[in-house]
C-alpha cells in the first residue's frame, strides 16, 4: 500500500505527523514518534515576543510607561516561563535533527513584519527542513480594516520567503472575511503550504475574582468539520500543499481530511491523549481501510471529495446549508 505524500516539497512516507506542540521538547518523545511512523516532526512555536525581548531587552510594544501597563503586563509569561528561548530553540533544532532521520519543521508565531523575522534565517542555518509560520492574531481594533488584517499576514510571509530557501508553510485562522482570497494571496507570494487551522483559545470568566482565566481544552473530532469544508474549497485552487491541524483523532478523521485535499495530517490532542504509538494505530487503520475499499495509494483518494469539480462551490455550499436547515423537524 502506497501512503507516500508530498508536503512542502518534502517526499514523505505517509501524511501523519505531530503538530506544533511540546512533543518535540523531549528527545525521547521525538524518537518514539519516529518509531511509530511519524513522517515529520513539527516543533513548538517560538513567539515574536520572545525574540524581540531577546533582541531589545523588552517585550514588543511594552517598552514605555511600564507602570501604567502593569495589569496588561501580568498577562504575558515571563521569559523564564518559556520552555526555550531563541538561542535554546536553535540548539533544540540541532538536537532533534541529530536524533531522527525524518524532516524537522520549526515554527514561528507572530503578527508583524519586523526585525524579529530575521530569526527565520537562523532557523534555516540550524538545520530545519522547513518552517511553519503560525500567524495568530485577533483583530480587536475597530479602526483596523479587514484588508489591513490580511496584509499583516501577507507582509510576514513576504519577508520570510525572501529570507530563506527552505519551504515555508502558513498556519492560518479561519476568521478572514474571504479566506479563499487570503489563500490565493499567500499562494501568489510563494507559500509552500497552508495549514488549516490554528486554534483560538477562548478565555473563561471567573465571576468571583472578576478576571479572565486562560483555559485549555484539547480538541475532539467535531472540530474537524470546519477544516474539511475549507480543505475541500481550496483543494486544486492553490499551488501550495494543504495540511489539516485540529480535530484528527482517528483513521476515519485522517481519511476525510485526505479526501478533501490534505497532503499532511497534523495531530496534537490525540497524541497527547494516547501517546506517540497512536501514530501507528492510525496508520495501520488507514491501510486496512484502503485495502477494504480497494485503494492502492493515498494519491488516488486525495481530493476525491473536494469541490474542485463543482462549477460553483458557493452555490453548492448554500444548497447544502438550506438542505440541512430544512431537514430539522420538531
Amino acid at each position: 500500500m502506497n501512503l507516500s505524500t508530498n508536503y512542502l516539497g518534502l517526499q514523505l512516507p505517509n501524511p501523519l505527523m505531530p503538530g506544533a506542540s511540546p512533543m518535540a521538547d523531549q528527545l525521547d518523545w521525538v524518537k518514539r514518534l519516529e518509531d511509530a511512523g511519524a513522517a515529520a516532526i513539527v516543533m513548538r512555536s517560538l513567539f515574536e515576543e520572545q525574540i524581540t525581548h531577546e533582541q531589545q531587552g523588552m517585550v514588543y510594544h511594552m517598552e514605555v510607561h511600564e507602570e501604567s501597563f502593569a495589569e496588561a503586563l501580568s498577562y504575558f509569561p515571563k521569559p523564564d516561563d518559556f520552555r526555550f528561548g531563541p538561542v535554546e530553540y536553535l540548539d533544540q533544532i540541532k538536537r532533534v535533527k541529530a536524533a531522527v532521520k525524518i524532516p524537522v519543521i520549526a515554527s514561528l508565531n507572530g503578527t508583524t513584519a519586523e526585525g524579529w523575522l530575521s530569526y527565520a534565517k537562523d532557523i534555516e542555518q540550524a538545520g530545519a527542513d522547513a518552517l511553519e509560520l503560525n500567524v495568530y492574531y485577533l483583530a480587536t481594533d475597530a479602526r483596523e480594516t479587514s484588508e489591513a488584517a490580511e496584509h499583516r499576514v501577507l507582509d510576514v510571509v513576504k519577508v520570510v520567503k525572501q529570507a530563506v530557501k527552505i519551504p515555508v508553510a502558513v498556519k492560518l485562522s479561519p476568521f478572514f472575511s474571504s479566506l479563499a482570497h487570503m489563500a490565493a494571496g499567500l499562494d501568489h507570494l510563494g507559500a509552500d503550504g497552508l495549514v488549516l487551522f490554528n486554534r483560538f483559545y477562548q478565555p473563561d470568566i471567573d465571576v468571583e475574582a472578576l478576571e479572565a482565566v486562560p483555559s485549555l481544552h484539547l480538541s475532539d473530532s467535531s472540530e474537524l468539520l470546519l477544516r474539511l469544508r475549507w480543505l475541500a474549497i481550496l483543494s486544486g485552487k492553490v499551488r501550495a500543499s494543504l495540511a489539516v491541524s485540529g480535530g484528527v483523532h482517528t483513521a476515519t478523521d485522517a481519511i476525510k481530511a485526505i479526501m478533501t485535499g490534505a497532503s499532511a495530517v497534523q495531530m496534537v490532542s490525540a497524541l497527547l491523549n494516547h501517546g506517540p504509538q497512536h501514530v501507528k494505530v492510525i496508520r495501520d487503520d488507514i491501510v486496512k481501510w484502503m485495502e477494504d475499499h480497494e485503494y492502492e495509494s493515498l494519491e488516488q483518494m486525495r481530493g476525491s471529495m473536494s469541490l474542485e469539480r463543482s462549477p460553483d462551490p458557493a452555490a453548492f455550499e448554500r444548497a447544502n446549508y438550506m438542505r440541512i436547515l430544512q431537514s430539522y423537524r420538531i
